[in-house]
């Protein structure tokens, strides 16, 4: 189940958008967008229907309900989210588990598919549902309405499920958490909501009674606060005939409860608090400025957007740029305005600081923000903030027709959660079209005066507890504030370039030779410098061309001394713009422009990804030209990204899940340099010069590559593009190949515990490796292999043994530089439990080798790889990785017409086979993640 934590990763909340009073009143209220149907029952249930064809044969099914923990009883704390989970734990039509196998069997898979969140708020649940199937499609309407008031809530099942949920829990143990316990308090003014984090009190969670859940099941999943969306391949009409006929029946209950909306209090008053934790890797400071906030009802609220859009995406961009400095002030820092909780916006600044320089970090966040107060933005910050934005706004609308169904039914949702307006994307287009222009300096400068205020303010610093010490008290960090409001400030220079961004007149090459492969609708090209091309038109999507290109070498050409160079010779180069561009000049100049370019080495390639819309082909290409051609050299770029890298790592050692990611990385990279953990020795080798070098070899022999171009394109068309571009590229026709660096998972048997941490959880990892006879057909077993494995260990270890939350087993295959592949197996559970449940995983194992796999979970996995795969086929990624894999393998591009005929002949008889091959045991390492406490 999703859990929505208050603190995402290090920031204390996620903005999005916020609203502001500002400009010409437009009160016209916004229509809905007239392709959705929205009803409401007699009972006050509502849905909302859409018919959308991507992905087609399929529709997504959400149940909203406006229920969350802060509607709990004191004894109900944790409840909520614990209703969610039994819903997938018997109801009326589906007891026990057979929901859950139900859907495996049609295609569903559960977690990636099926699934549900509980916030504050709302509990949702999702079912993505293929819709060429009546009876398939049917009972998915059952089974939302199943959630919708038929739980059974058996008392067995709930004291089963009582162990899964406390494992979730545990897994959100560390010291974010411990944190956050702290913190929360103050900066939701002790509401309501401070007192109902989701996940709940483990006191309660362990000892509630049945009655005290089924209270809360009948208080408040009730029709009134419920709601239905339907979005996909179908037809609306009937759609709502059927939820008419299985929804109408529903019933509020009698005496009901008010559904009170809980608030968190404005005060007026300024909060300081300090927290340290001994785990935390950073310092931290975050200011929110907490106001209240509005809904997007008119076309008045909609311009607002607009407005605080254009706000923040200015503000990220000077803020990115002060990172393109030779000594940036801080790791991370930013700073926003948008929405917060219970109906609050927030201006939000914060900074992550580099050892031991919180107030120069933080002086510097502060002085960006009120440079914005004081001097607003540029005219040319402006226009270019209008370019993008428009720009995002006209590639939606030519994806219109192609918009994935979850972008509609998250619209609904809002609609119906917060009331926030769903016109369409056709009517927001046109909006924008209309208003971007004429938002002047007098709507943007005005936010940041309204916002950015010294009034129901909070300031949290978090930090690590060894720093605790020297961590500035409030009247210190009161006296920065001062000392920045009372100081000399510039206004802000635009640094521009006029400059055209491939300003060489290039020699075009030639198309040399050219195949047709017209079962899988691609073009093979090869160019007179020695690139092969592959282009594969598509109609999946309007407005996009996914873009790669790839050759044989890698970093496995450099030898340990250059390592380090090469490895970061890529990210260095992205950093540094490219050609007559330094990297704060290079994103103005392509301001407007739909495209994604970024240059990668890898271990044994090297290459570019990226995206672009049709009518900035042309530009991307320009940029490919200039990475293989012109890396730029920047002393400062270079001097800031080593002293983030160094300011990442100060603290790396604190943090439990760092330290054992380093040991496994080194433990199954049989301690090659290569695999082991960052440190500062290994920095201290990465030399400019040397990357730069290492990346014009890597880049000098344009034959050794392939490029592939997927999505909305005429080959006709791209062909002298092509020839420009890509046919003048250098070349030296060296036939430079990877070397093999003899690194793989050590064979043997092993057992490796890692110490670290103060919670009371453990991390499980087990690897069983080895030689691999590379094949399609092979490859395919080991995918077979691993779903039934992991669903067995669902059934086994979660739902008999209520001993973990979410197992996970997953598998890889390389053909080279030597076939092999690798299991991973992978849970989080209590120390106590885990031999308990290594054990049953193990005998897991061992049913498979001797008696193979059940029919029915060999059928799952046949039902949820044809039901993904179908999808997938119809999407531009899935086509760049498969067409890159064979032509990497050496394989037959054409073996994807053989898949599917493949899949059907795996059998139980096969994957038994197939398990005492691979799965013997006879290379395996268990890894481990204990708390210190455990140390014998």
């Amino acid at each position: 189940m999703k859990f929505n934590k208050v603190i995402p990763r290090i920031l204390l909340f996620s903005l999005f958008s916020g609203h502001l009073a500002i400009g010409q009143v437009l009160s016209q209220a916004l229509p809905l967008d007239s392709a959705v149907k929205m009803g409401k029952l007699d009972n006050g249930f509502t849905y909302f229907i859409r018919r959308n064809t991507e992905p087609k044969n399929r529709a997504t099914l959400y149940l909203v309900n406006k229920v969350g923990s802060v509607l709990e009883n004191d004894d109900q704390q944790g409840l909520a989210h614990f209703m969610e989970h039994m819903s997938f734990n018997g109801t009326k039509h589906y007891p026990k588990n057979e929901l859950v196998s139900y859907l495996q069997k049609s295609g569903v898979r559960f977690g990636p598919d099926l699934n549900a969140y509980t916030s504050f708020d709302e509990t949702v649940y999702q079912l993505p549902i293929p819709t060429d199937d009546s009876v398939v499609f049917s009972n998915g309407m059952q089974i939302l309405r199943d959630w919708a008031q038929d739980a059974t809530l058996d008392s067995v099942e709930i004291d089963k499920e009582r162990g899964v949920v406390l494992e979730e829990k545990r897994l959100g143990k560390g010291a974010q958490q411990r944190m956050q316990d702290k913190y929360a308090p103050v900066i939701l003014n002790g509401s309501r909501y401070a007192s109902r984090i989701p996940i709940g009190k483990e006191d309660i969670l362990n000892h509630f009674r049945a009655e005290t859940i089924r209270e809360f099941y009948r208080d408040w999943y009730r029709p009134d606060l419920q709601a239905l969306i339907v979005v996909g391949d179908i037809d609306p009409e009937k759609i709502e005939q059927m939820i008419k006929s299985e929804f109408s029946d529903l019933k509020n209950p009698s005496g009901e409860r008010a559904r009170t909306k809980y608030d968190i209090s404005l005060t007026g008053k300024n909060q300081f608090m300090e927290v340290t934790d001994k785990e935390f890797p950073a310092t931290v400071l975050q200011i929110i400025v907490k106001h209240p906030g509005a809904v997007i009802r008119t076309e008045q609220d909609m311009r607002e957007k607009i407005a605080f859009t254009l706000y923040n995406d200015m503000l990220a961009d000077r803020f990115a740029d002060l990172l393109k400095q030779a000594d940036p002030p801080f790791l991370q820092g930013g700073s926003s305005i948008g929405g917060f909780l219970a109906g609050l916006d927030a201006a939000s600044s914060y900074v992550v600081a580099k050892p031991g320089e919180l107030e120069r970090g933080f002086k510097a966040v502060l002085t960006e923000t009120e440079r914005v107060k004081r001097f607003g933005f540029t005219s040319s910050e402006l226009e270019r903030a209008k370019i993008n934005l428009m720009t995002q706004s006209e590639s939606a609308f030519k994806e219109k027709d192609k918009t994935p169904s979850d972008h509609f039914v998250n619209e609904y949702q809002q609609l119906f959660l917060h009331g926030d307006a769903s016109p369409g994307i056709a009517f927001e287009y046109n909006f924008d079209r209309e208003h971007i222009a004429e938002i002047g300096f007098t709507e943007i400068n005005a936010v940041a005066k309204k916002y950015l205020i010294d009034s129901n303010r909070d300031i949290i610093i978090m930090a690590p507890a060894k720093d605790s010490a020297s961590l500035p008290a409030e009247s210190v960090v009161n006296g920065w504030v001062r000392q920045v409001e009372e100081s000399k400030i510039e206004p802000f220079i635009d640094q521009i370039s006029e400059k055209p961004l491939l300003g060489t007149k290039l020699t075009p090459g030639k198309i040399s030779a050219e195949r047709k492969l017209e079962a899988i609708g691609v073009s093979e090209l090869t160019l007179s410098n020695g690139v092969k091309i592959i282009l594969k038109p598509t109609d999946f999507k309007n407005d996009e061309i996914s873009i790669r290109a790839f050759g044989s070498g890698g970093t496995s050409l450099s030898g340990k001394v250059d390592f380090q160079s090469a490895a970061n010779a890529a990210a260095i180069i992205d950093q540094s713009g490219i050609g007559d561009f330094n990297a704060i000049e290079l994103p103005k100049v392509l301001a407007g422009k739909n495209l994604n370019i970024t240059p990668f080495i890898s271990e044994r390639s090297q290459g570019v990804n990226g995206t672009s819309a049709p009518k900035d082909l042309e530009t991307a290409l320009q940029l490919i030209y200039l990475y293989f051609t012109a890396p730029r050299k920047d002393e400062a770029i270079f001097k800031g990204y080593i002293n983030s890298l160094k300011g990442g790592i100060a603290n790396r050692s604190n943090d439990p899940g760092a330290v054992f990611q380093d040991s496994v990385a080194a433990i199954l990279g049989n301690y090659s340099v290569r695999r082991t953990g960052p440190s500062l020795g290994k920095i201290g080798q990465i030399n400019l010069d040397r990357a730069i070098s290492i990346y014009k070899e890597r880049f000098a022999d344009a034959s050794a590559f392939t490029f592939e171009f997927i999505g909305s394109f005429n080959v006709d068309s791209i062909r002298p593009l092509i020839e420009k571009y890509i046919a003048s590229l250098p070349s030296t026709h060296a036939g430079e190949q990877a070397r093999d660096l003899g690194i793989h998972i050590p064979g043997g048997v092993m057992s490796k515990a890692v110490y670290k941490g103060t919670e009371p959880k453990a991390t499980v990892l087990l690897v069983l490796s080895g030689a691999f006879d590379y094949s399609m057909q092979h490859v395919i077993q080991l995918d077979a292999l691993k779903e039934c494995l992991e669903i067995r260990l669902l059934q086994r270890l979660r739902e008999e043994e209520s001993g973990v939350y979410s197992p996970g087993v997953w598998v890889n295959s390389d053909k080279f530089p030597q076939s092999r592949y690798a299991f991973v197996i992978s849970f989080g559970c209590s120390p106590a439990n885990a031999d308990k449940l290594v054990a049953s995983t193990l005998d897991e194992i061992a049913k498979l080798r001797t008696t193979g796999p059940l029919q029915e979970n060999v059928d799952k996995w046949r039902a949820e790889d044809r039901s993904s795969r179908e999808t997938q086929l119809k999407t531009n990624p899935f086509w760049l990785n498969y067409l890159q894999v064979q032509m990497e393998n050496q394989a037959d591009l054409h073996e994807i017409d053989g898949y599917n005929r493949t899949v059907d002949g795996v059998t139980p008889v096969i994957l038994k086979e197939a398990a005492k091959r691979y799965l013997s045991g006879a290379n395996y390492i268990r890894l481990e993640l204990l708390p210190e406490t455990s140390k014998p």
